[in-house]
């Protein structure tokens, strides 16, 4: 879809990294079927690059999902990297869960809850809107779970605070499209089609599993 002033919609396709190893220093064997299995289901999107986090588990998925796309280029982002997206204040959240979110939060270093959402403001700038000239726009950002949270709760135009909660399992897919003059759109959400049955729901919570 093309705009009034020379702008197009993008469709930004999110994923979270395969499942990791416990020291996250590179994927499990799960870990890299998941991410192949996803750059199959990929390899008809008309996508113009993959971005990926600097973590070794965010690149090594990308690779595996470049090596089943073709000419695809990949690009390292640091604004794709693991962060905390936004720190709410307690009158922000629900009464009855508020303690329990924020003590989820006390859990991590005070540099991760300060210096994080910066990077977050800086990654919906980057990666979300409506893009500049006549053609829609297909990218692909692999990434981790607070990101894909932060940005569809922007899609939604949810509170802040609400990328809480929003939990994506490893190499599940989410697009979103963002037109010229239109609300943003969340087309996909942690959509898993592509894996068999028991690559499904790893990095998820156990008792969200359905």
């Amino acid at each position: 879809m093309t705009g009034t002033a020379g702008t197009a919609a993008r469709y930004l396709y999110l994923t979270r990294h395969g499942e990791a190893s416990p020291d996250e220093s590179e994927l499990t064997d799960n870990g890299r079927r998941q991410a192949v299995l996803l750059g199959e289901r990929l390899r008809n999107a008309p996508l113009s690059a993959v971005h990926h986090g600097p973590l070794p588990r965010a690149e090594e998925t990308a690779r595996l999902i470049g090596e089943q796309l073709s000419g695809v280029p990949l690009r390292p982002s640091e604004l794709a990297g693991d962060y905390i997206p936004y720190v709410p204040r307690r009158d922000e959240l629900p009464a009855e869960s508020a303690d329990t979110l924020i003590g989820r939060l006390s859990r991590f270093p005070a540099e991760e809850r300060e210096l994080g959402p910066a990077s977050a403001r800086a990654a919906l700038a980057r990666f979300t809107g409506a893009v500049e000239g006549d053609e829609p726009r297909h990218e692909l950002v692999v990434t981790h779970n607070f990101l894909i949270g932060w940005l569809v709760r922007a899609a939604l135009d949810a509170p802040k605070w609400r990328w809480m909660g929003l939990n994506h399992a490893n190499a599940a897919l989410t697009v979103i499209r963002y037109a010229p003059d239109r609300p943003a759109s969340v087309l996909l959400y942690n959509d898993t089609g592509h894996l068999p049955d028991d690559l499904r729901w790893t990095g998820f919570p156990p008792d969200l599993h359905v």
